[in-house]
């Protein structure tokens, strides 16, 4: 009779990623480029994934806080008007790699009412080191 075949064979496991993320964070900004979009707060619904190099976490401070990723997206949204999604999610995307233990950053901006028909018009930028 045969020996049953185990699931996963017996190996010591290694961390491969550790990725952050904020998803769906609804922001009001200044945003667009048309006359009617001056003026004016919109929504823009965020989500962002940061892949930090994988290590034990113990602690607050051996990880990269998402509070703080909310925080640039809002201090963006404070220093007044941008005229694209691009270059929004360009800013926000750098800001998170201010910080030396993020090697990766993806930004979706999602503007939702931006196109008639549409669920939510954007974009997605990602920065590698």
């Amino acid at each position: 009779m045969s020996q049953p075949v185990a699931a996963f064979p017996a190996s010591t496991p290694r961390p491969e990623a550790l990725t952050v993320f904020v998803r769906g964070l609804t922001i009001q900004a200044g945003i667009g480029v048309h006359d009617h979009e001056l003026g004016r707060l919109q929504t823009l619904i965020l989500s962002v994934a940061l892949t930090l190099e994988p290590h034990a976490i113990a602690r607050l401070s051996d990880t990269v806080n998402y509070e703080t990723v909310a925080a640039a997206a809002r201090a963006i949204a404070d220093e007044g008007h941008v005229g694209l999604v691009e270059t929004f999610a360009q800013r926000l995307a750098l800001a998170c790699l201010d910080d030396p233990r993020v090697r990766r950053v993806e930004v979706t901006v999602d503007k939702p009412g931006a196109l008639d028909g549409a669920e939510a018009a954007g974009c997605t930028v990602a920065y590698v080191r």
